[in-house]
């Protein structure tokens, strides 16, 4: 966590929320280097900002999120933008991009799966031993596949309906 506000607030919110690292009475000049200095030590960054000064650290941190009602400069400078204006749905943001990124995991597993064994099946690579999928078959379970992949997709919806 990086901000201008007093060191005994700050502490207090980091330990309220888990956060071990923590800057206080961060001048609005220095935050992009804080962000900087971090992404250095190997760090993935996230800022939050709203005004014209976070900008810069907005479009230096690896995830830029800005606050909706705050500055142009500041949503511009942005990845994000919490239209809403509530700092939980950064929480949100996190849950759903994990979840996003375990359904696109399970849909490569499943299309290779589809590719590495059904295809050459369809193809006849195993014919000399008496194993042939028809092409028929092989169309079929493709078809499959592909619904598969749509509805796991469409699962995410439960992700959002949890939040």
């Amino acid at each position: 966590m990086l901000t201008g506000d007093d060191d005994a607030v700050v502490k207090s919110v980091a330990e309220a929320l888990g956060i071990d690292i923590y800057f206080s009475k961060v001048l609005p000049e220095n935050k992009d280097q804080k962000i900087q200095n971090l992404q250095k030590e190997g760090k993935k960054v996230a800022m939050v900002g709203d005004g014209v000064n976070d900008a810069p650290a907005l479009a230096r941190a690896d995830v830029g999120i800005a606050i909706g009602s705050g500055t142009d400069v500041a949503i511009e400078s942005a990845g994000i933008v919490l239209v809403e204006n509530d700092p939980r749905d950064i929480l949100r943001i996190i849950n759903i991009s994990k979840a996003t990124y375990r359904k696109m995991v399970q849909n490569l597993i499943w299309a290779t799966g589809y590719n590495v064994i059904a295809l050459p099946l369809a193809a006849g690579v195993l014919t000399p031993v008496g194993i042939l999928l028809p092409p028929a078959i092989g169309a079929l379970i493709m078809s499959l596949s592909t619904v598969i992949v749509a509805v796991n997709a469409q699962m995410l919806k439960r992700v959002q309906r949890e939040l």
